[in-house]
């Protein structure tokens, strides 16, 4: 897991420190949840193409450089898929 700092308001704070119970990465995954429904993405579907890219030899660093959208990750998995392994190519 890799962790960001997310910058909150006072109000926000103290209310979190009132509610300790309350786990606040899960209210953020959920509002990025709630961002990617209102995008189209599926988190499902979003979560198989990372998993397909990193099989596929890309970092997170390189697919974060390479896209900035669902559907940029969705063309270099599919790019890459079309490409023959190395090796493969003949010199005719």
């Amino acid at each position: 897991m890799i962790s960001k700092t997310v910058t909150i308001e006072e109000i926000d704070n103290l209310s979190l420190r009132w509610n300790d119970y309350i786990d606040a990465s899960v209210l953020y995954r959920r509002s990025l949840r709630e961002e990617m429904e209102l995008r189209g993405v599926d988190p499902d579907e979003l979560r198989n193409l990372l998993d397909r890219a990193q099989k596929q030899g890309y970092t997170l660093d390189e697919i974060a450089e390479d896209t900035n959208r669902f559907d940029d990750l969705q063309l270099l998995v599919e790019n890459q898929q079309r490409q023959p392994p190395a090796g493969d190519a003949t010199d005719d």
